[in-house]
């Protein structure tokens, strides 16, 4: 509660004149001189009390010399399994000894990162990898209403012909469906997404496949729905031998393999724990025809991908 000087009032209660000269006009009298000395020391005082408790703050807020300030933690990103430089060694040492093959494997983070590629970079015979290409082109032009899933295709409609091409590959449903987006669509369609590829010709790399499946996985070709639809194919297909059967149980493995002549291929994308990697191993026989040591060969490649990239302690499957 604020203090108030007692003024004495006028009349008995008011102290005797003092003798001698009357004040000047306008100069206080002794009551009023003390309490204007009152109220400058009430101020003083209160004026001291708060520079008082401001120093007091900035001294408790102010950490001891030599303490380390603590800071804001930073936000965590999304947990991604890195392969260690070790990788290209295991690598390099399967592909030396199957040097009788020609060999391309590319390797990519879906959440970002360039690829990495081991071996041969240059373009292979796709085979029945690009079929994956072919169908999201064609998912493309649903999305952009200018085809539909329930458009009559052969015997079937696009939809069936789209699961028998990726999930059995077929090669009719393949062809019905390239007709369907049309050459110069579908090679405008790989160049939007950063391919160059010509349906005639069926050439591709293995970054070029990676670079497909990794976007492919991101969402950044097709929306939620139909991405899930044709991953949802590239699972228990009519060939598990290859990638599948080097991933270790608990990886979730999407993939498309693929074989002409003397090709044997497999794209896929290892989803494991939140981390996922697009896989691309492509090997070629120079005599013409597969044997069992390029499937052999690219399980290899798989363990030893899977080894670098996710936990020890998984089993074989």
């Amino acid at each position: 509660m604020s203090m108030h000087p007692m003024v004495p009032k006028p009349g008995r209660d008011a102290p005797p004149p003092v003798p001698g000269k009357p004040p000047a006009p306008g100069t206080p009298s002794a009551g009023r001189r003390q309490g204007h000395k009152r109220l400058l020391i009430l101020a003083v005082a209160l004026v001291l009390v708060i520079i008082g408790t401001v120093t007091l703050a900035v001294v408790r807020s102010e950490p001891p010399s030599g303490a380390v300030v603590p800071t804001q933690p930073a936000v965590p990103a999304s947990p991604v399994a890195a392969a260690p430089p070790s990788l290209q060694d295991s690598v390099d040492n399967i592909l030396g000894e199957a040097d009788q093959y020609r060999i391309g494997l590319a390797l990519a983070d879906v959440s970002g990162g360039a690829e990495r590629t081991f071996g041969d970079a240059d373009t292979f015979t796709a085979a029945s990898t690009a079929k994956i290409l072919t169908a999201a082109a064609y998912y493309h032009l649903v999305e952009n209403g200018q085809a539909s899933l329930d458009d009559p295709m052969g015997d079937y409609d696009a939809a069936f012909q789209l699961k028998a091409m990726v999930n059995d590959s077929s090669n009719d449903s393949w062809l019905l469906l390239m007709d369907a987006v049309g050459y110069p669509q579908l090679i405008a369609y790989a160049a939007s997404i950063g391919v160059t590829y010509d349906p005639e010709q069926n050439m591709l790399t293995a970054a070029d496949m990676a670079l497909i499946l990794k976007k492919l996985y991101a969402g950044e070709l097709l929306d939620k729905d139909n991405t899930e639809q044709l991953l949802s194919y590239m699972q228990d297909t009519n060939n598990e031998d290859l990638i599948p059967a080097g991933s270790r149980s608990g990886v979730d493995v999407y993939h498309k393999y693929g074989e002409v002549g003397g090709e044997l291929h497999d794209a896929a994308l290892l989803s494991y724990r939140g981390s996922t990697f697009a896989l691309v191993i492509y090997t070629e026989n120079p005599e013409g025809v597969p044997d069992d040591g390029q499937a052999e060969v690219i399980r290899d490649l798989t363990r030893a991908v899977e080894d670098a990239l996710f936990p020890v302690g998984l089993t074989a499957k």
